[in-house]
């Protein structure tokens, strides 16, 4: 007899049970071991991210099966808001998407039909030979499946900025995602995540969603930011990211043991040093 089963809590869900908001991180290595390790780290969500990381549907199913142990939401980044892509994730497992560059609520209500089965969308049907239905093991998948979705779009830009309030209002919108980057290259202000201007910007976003009524998030990898971010309403953040604790902690150890070249950087061949030893 086969083992039934029941569909994990979605995003959507744990922040409307949360009492504070909710800190995750990025998982961009691609590798699942580094997921399942950050997994692990008492954070309440992973943003597996496929829009600037080595990552394509195979290792984001690998990742979806490593973490999926741990206490921990695991959200996905797909790289487009692409209907077909969106099935794609869908069908692998991935229940909470977050989907870049939505610059209107034309944008937004795409998103939405992408992840729903007709009537209410244009998902294509395949939950027979998909593991989001466990292979139809999930008791009555089809008609169920909306519940076990989220969607998260990213405001990023000042078009979107400009239409915060009319993409909130979508229907099947679970919440926003302030991306401060890609935000400051759009206001002419490369580099400036901490400018004031985008700072307002991202906090306009934040009451907007305040007055709808649903969350929203920021990325903020610097602390005071993030915490800034949080006493003017943001839900849920992202705070660090695998790739950029791995490569400033490295860095640490070669300041640690390796000494300065005169230039200010580190001998990457031996000469003006010791020889390496093994």
């Amino acid at each position: 007899m086969p083992v039934r089963v029941e569909p994990d809590r979605t995003f959507r869900q744990a922040l409307a049970a949360a009492d504070r908001p909710l800190a995750g991180m990025w998982v961009c290595s691609g590798s699942p071991l580094i997921a399942e390790l950050c997994a692990g780290a008492g954070l309440d969500w992973l943003l597996i991210d496929a829009e600037h990381s080595p990552n394509g549907l195979e290792s984001i199913l690998a990742q979806l099966q490593a973490v999926r142990g741990y206490p921990v939401r695991a959200v996905v980044r797909p790289p487009v808001n692409d209907t077909v892509l969106l099935k794609q994730y869908l069908d692998l497992g991935a229940q909470d998407l977050l989907i870049p560059m939505v610059n209107s609520a034309a944008e937004a209500k795409a998103a939405v039909a992408a992840v729903r089965y007709p009537p209410h969308g244009v998902r294509g049907v395949g939950s027979a030979l998909a593991r989001a239905s466990r292979w139809n093991r999930i008791p009555d998948y089809l008609a169920r499946a909306a519940e076990t979705v989220s969607v998260t779009v990213q405001i990023e830009t000042e078009a979107a900025v400009a239409a915060v309030e009319e993409i909130l209002a979508v229907d099947g919108v679970d919440a926003i995602f302030l991306g401060p980057s890609d935000l400051a290259a759009s206001m002419g202000l490369l580099g400036e995540q901490e400018h004031s201007k985008v700072r307002a910007a991202v906090e306009h976003c934040l009451t907007a969603a305040k007055t709808a009524g649903k969350p929203a998030g920021v990325n903020a990898f610097n602390e005071a930011t993030a915490r800034a971010y949080m006493d003017a309403g943001a839900s849920f953040l992202l705070v660090g990211a695998d790739v950029a604790l791995l490569a400033r902690g490295t860095e640490a150890l070669a300041d640690k043991f390796i000494p300065a070249t005169p230039d200010g950087g580190a001998p990457l061949d031996g000469s003006g040093g010791a020889p390496p030893s093994y």
